[in-house]
């Protein structure tokens, strides 16, 4: 990396661990945390506010989550780097991840320096992700590689939309304050709720609350 330090936005919902990633990633000196988020909305304003050169972007957060708000931004702003910390190790997240144009994928017990050596590989136009999940990747891949991307479960039919409505149903939104978060009408909303219980045959709250703690849509 060059001489000029290198601008970072951290979304992640947990103050008290915004605070200790500021701290880590301010040890280097070539590092520099311009903008914090708790939600993933707010991480879209602060990027396009702040022009970083990386954002840290938790996955799970309230409203918009990390994933959705990695794609925002790359489609936006594609030249911003993307570093997704989580929990989630499962490999449906690290390849929807990077699908979404995340470049780099690290879980929430990597050490103080594999999350260092990972936002400077980012950084430096590299992908990145942790050793615990390549082989996972790279398996999936290999198995994937030869068979029909046709989707095979009720859940891959389900539209990025619909996993927004679900998320925010978990939340206990009403379709009224989805409508207004989502900057759509209440009768789409409407239509993809509709849409969404049908593909999943769940048709309550409740059943779709407990779907999305399935997912790891929300965390309880």
């Amino acid at each position: 990396m060059n001489s000029e330090k290198k601008k970072i936005v951290i979304a992640e919902d947990h103050t008290i661990l915004r605070a200790g990633l500021k701290a880590l990633l301010t040890s280097n000196p070539d590092f520099e945390i311009i903008g914090e988020a708790d939600n993933g909305r707010d991480a879209i304003r602060r990027v396009i506010e702040l022009k970083p050169d990386l954002v840290i972007m938790d996955l799970s957060m309230p409203g918009m989550n990390g994933m959705d708000a990695v794609r925002e931004i790359k489609d936006r702003m594609p030249e911003v780097k993307a570093l997704v910390l989580t929990v989630h190790s499962e490999e449906e997240y690290v390849l929807a991840s990077l699908q979404a144009g995340a470049n780099g994928y690290v879980l929430k017990d990597a050490t103080h320096n594999e999350l260092l050596v990972a936002a400077e590989r980012v950084l430096d136009g590299k992908t990145f992700l942790s050793p615990d999940i390549t082989e996972k990747v790279v398996n999936s891949y290999l198995n994937t590689s030869n068979v029909s991307q046709e989707p095979v479960t009720r859940w891959d039919t389900v539209t990025q939309r619909e996993r927004q409505i679900l998320k925010l149903i978990a939340e206990g939104h009403t379709n009224k304050s989805m409508a207004e978060y989502l900057c759509i009408s209440v009768k789409t909303v409407e239509k993809h709720r509709a849409n969404l219980m049908k593909k999943l045959d769940l048709h309550n709250v409740s059943a779709l609350t407990t779907y999305a703690l399935e997912k790891g849509i929300i965390s309880r």
